[in-house]
């Protein structure tokens, strides 16, 4: 059995972590902070430790650090 057999079609809780995370409560998925898209645990690849949100891909990232106001200010060439 590998690591994300037997734990059924339930929500797992997970403690986000530097290239890392740790299962705190077993599950087969999580659910994307941005757009409610529930992700399988071996296709998680995007996350905030800040926030402790996990993304879908790295556009719903992109956009949680856009809300967040974590981006750095770019000004407009013109």
């Amino acid at each position: 059995m590998n690591l994300f057999e037997g734990h059924g079609n339930r929500e797992a809780k997970i403690r986000y972590l530097d290239a890392d995370f740790q299962i705190l409560s077993p599950g087969s998925y999580v659910v994307c902070a941005m757009t409610g898209k529930h992700i399988p645990l071996d296709e998680l690849r995007y996350w905030s430790v800040a926030r402790q949100e996990p993304y879908a891909d790295v556009i719903a990232s992109f956009e949680a650090d856009k809300r967040a106001g974590v981006l750095p200010v770019q000004k407009r060439q013109g």
